[in-house]
């Protein structure tokens, strides 16, 4: 019986961590998905801190939406991770800072949160531009589902924040809102 020696090898390129990638990624692209990934956890820590000042007035449905939409963000800076660590990237996770932890109104919390999740969307936009620029069809792929949530998202924070505008600060309409919003009720009216 003979032996026989396999010496198939095959050239398997890796990332910065070593692990296999299939195609690989432009710098600045994958730096700008870390950015993002920090972008996400430091609006998870933001949407804390306003569960925290809502708790503190005894808004439990502003609380209890915002507690979700900290754990969302943080659900959100995870898939980010996820899809570096399966592009064989290494996920960097830089410091965020405090969050803001006062606020002189609903309306002034919702207004700042409102513009957040436009920063968000904008932010997810130039990426979606940047891996057009540099053909990584897998990274537009991975993106459009996360662009039609934050649209979305973005969509129920307007509603909201109008919702709010219309209260006037006036305490009986803001409870009812947080009435609402307890009972999850936080999605804007639909035509179709």
């Amino acid at each position: 019986m003979s032996s026989t020696t396999n010496t198939y090898s095959l050239k398997v390129a890796t990332g910065p961590a070593g692990r296999a990638m299939a195609h690989p990624m432009d710098e600045s692209l994958v730096e700008s998905l870390q950015q993002h990934l920090t972008l996400e956890r430091s609006a998870s820590a933001s949407y804390f801190a306003n569960a925290i000042w809502f708790a503190e007035r005894e808004l439990r449905g502003f609380s209890k939406y915002f507690k979700q939409e900290s754990q969302t963000e943080q659900i959100h800076a995870g898939i980010f991770a996820d899809y570096l660590i399966a592009r064989g990237q290494t996920v960097k996770l830089e410091a965020i800072q405090a969050p803001r932890q006062n606020w002189e109104s609903v309306e002034e919390v919702m207004s700042i949160a409102f513009q957040m999740e436009a920063d968000v969307t904008s932010s997810l936009h130039q990426l979606y531009s940047m891996a057009e620029r540099s053909s990584d069809m897998r990274t537009t792929v991975f993106l459009d589902p996360t662009i039609d949530g934050q649209v979305k998202s973005e969509n129920e924070f307007a509603h909201l924040l109008g919702r709010v505008k219309i209260a006037n600060s006036d305490p009986s309409a803001i409870l009812i809102i947080d009435g609402e919003l307890t009972n999850g009720i936080n999605s804007p009216a639909q035509i179709a």
